[in-house]
């Protein structure tokens, strides 16, 4: 298998489908939603089945020619072999002319070979494509920058957070998945070839310390080598202002290949420099790590991430409380749900036990078939962007009898109108690999947003529920609230958008962090201004 596949597999770690509705999702687009990752095992299962029936046929293959082999060598061994016997003299003539020629162009290799291509070549479109290779990397460099992740002990198979001195252990696999040289230096090259040196140099540092550890030994999968490894580095290195170590690395690439003359210029090259200007340029330089898109809030934003949810001081804040909710609702009088006042202005209330595991496995199970790439609004148009990685899907009412039961409870909890055009239909949502959601609004910002086609007004309140739980990571963070809140299974986050004037409460800005381990789906009812005049009236002051 190429790296791609071999990548894909083992960030599987990290979770352990594609419409029309079962194709769904574009290839290339794999990475984007765990569920699609997950769709990747079955064609690796049919690739193992062809490699083993290869495997097997080679193996009877071998066998025979161990045979000939060892027949051959017996008469050979024996010094005294009389070929004055006629029959031992004919035996060796006809090897020499016709057997040997036989077990050399046997077709046997080839035929076996061809077998396993096309085997390949009919799943080849339902794996990965580079695309996925490049989004998982991206994915990983994701979460080593907002978890402050150990690239070393990601190489490992450990989640380690890395402050000075101090290591902590984010999460701990009861089974480690540790990557190859050839793994470190895919993600290293997608970096590199972004330009992005300040990901690239710790990712191809650790290439080159696992070929080095191994080198010799030689690998069908890998694609790349310590003298790739090398050269890159030492590019990458070089870029960054550090000709020292540009200088190092390029001595020993020419070790390994002591005839390649673009090294041997590079050598020169970065000699003459370092004469030139010893002092500027021996030192290490600060690769600034990248900030695109640009936000503001980033630190605040990964620093609630690096919680993981876990804020204790939050507790004993008086005004916050916890009771049996039944907003005086008939519906919820025999059956209250458990409310937790997380945060007062912005309003932010999460509902234990909203639904059961049943209704959220079919919840998953009714959207999976049509996910898509999650799109953002951007001015008039909706487009896919990298500061949103999940795959999304919008149920209708009619769909299954539950979703109108969901909207009931919804409509009885809050006291508002859930019924269209005043509600959206349900979005599910499924996060792909290090999949997030950056800091953002759920409200419309501008007069040209899309959300005005349905002529209903701004969105007042979000209710989102979470259909899974995860290992790590994914926490929902609103930047100026400063809190973060970790995923509870089954429970509903809810929170106002709007304030009673009509303007967006810009302190309802929220992230969906990053997940680190684990396979996180959420569903979100977004509720419209019109429809709610009476339940929720309107107020002249901009505070309320």
């Amino acid at each position: 298998t190429g790296p791609g596949a071999r990548l894909a597999a083992l960030l599987a770690v990290l979770v352990l489908g594609t419409g029309d509705p079962e194709r769904a999702a574009a290839r290339g687009d794999t990475f984007s939603a765990l569920t699609s990752v997950a769709r990747s095992l079955a064609p690796e299962r049919q690739l193992l089945g062809l490699l083993r029936r290869y495997l097997r046929e080679e193996e009877a293959r071998l066998r025979d020619l161990t045979r000939f082999y060892d027949k051959v060598l017996s008469l050979h061994e024996d010094s005294t072999t009389p070929v004055g016997n006629p029959l031992l003299a004919f035996t060796l003539i006809k090897r020499l002319q016709s057997d040997w020629r036989n077990v050399v162009h046997s077709l046997e290799a080839s035929e076996n070979i061809r077998a396993l291509k096309d085997g390949y070549e009919k799943v080849e479109q339902d794996l990965p494509a580079f695309e996925d290779l490049e989004g998982a990397a991206r994915a990983l460099m994701r979460l080593q920058d907002v978890y402050m992740l150990s690239v070393k002990g990601l190489a490992r198979g450990v989640f380690q957070r890395v402050t000075g001195s101090a290591i902590t252990d984010l999460y701990s696999p009861k089974r480690l998945f540790s990557l190859t040289g050839d793994d470190c230096f895919q993600v290293g090259k997608v970096a590199y070839d972004m330009g992005d040196y300040y990901h690239a140099i710790p990712w191809l540092e650790e290439a080159v310390s696992l070929f080095r550890g191994s080198y010799g030994e030689w690998k069908t999968e890998d694609e790349a080598s310590l003298e790739d490894a090398l050269d890159h580095l030492a590019f990458a290195c070089f870029q960054a202002g550090n000709v020292s170590c540009a200088l190092s690395l390029s001595r020993e690439f020419l070790l390994y290949s002591p005839d390649n003359k673009r090294m041997t210029r590079n050598v020169l090259k970065y000699e003459r420099l370092l004469a030139e200007s010893p002092n500027q340029v021996v030192a290490k330089a600060v690769i600034q790590r990248p900030n695109i898109p640009h936000l503001q809030t980033r630190d605040t934003y990964e620093g609630l991430c690096q919680t993981l949810g876990s804020q204790p001081t939050l507790y004993q804040i008086p005004s916050l409380y916890c009771s049996y909710e039944t907003n005086s609702n008939p519906y919820l009088l025999l059956q209250p749900i458990q409310k937790e006042v997380l945060h007062l202005e912005p309003y932010i209330a999460l509902y234990h036990d909203f639904v059961s595991d049943s209704e959220a496995q079919k919840i998953r199970e009714l959207a999976e078939p049509w996910l898509q790439r999650s799109v953002v609004a951007s001015g008039e148009k909706q487009l896919q962007v990298e500061y949103r990685i999940s795959k999304s899907a919008w149920l209708k009412d009619t769909v299954d009898p539950m979703l109108v039961t969901l909207n009931h409870r919804i409509a009885a909890l809050t006291g508002l109108d859930v019924r269209p055009p005043y509600a959206e239909y349900l979005q599910v949502v499924n996060y792909g690999i290090g999949g997030h959601y950056e800091p953002h609004f759920d409200h419309a910002t501008s007069p040209s947003s899309p959300l005005y086609r349905m002529k209903s007004g701004n969105r007042v309140a979000t209710f989102m529920i979470y259909l899974s739980s995860v290992e790590a990571g994914g926490a929902t963070a609103f930047i100026y609230a400063n809190l973060s809140m970790p995923v509870v299974k089954n429970a509903a986050l809810f929170w106002w958008n709007l304030h009673r004037s009509g303007e967006g409460d810009s302190d309802t800005l929220h992230a969906g962090c990053p997940v680190l381990v684990g396979n996180k789906w959420v569903a979100n009812k977004w509720i419209h201004e019109y429809g709610q005049e009476f339940r929720r009236p309107c107020s002249s002051s901009p505070e309320d």
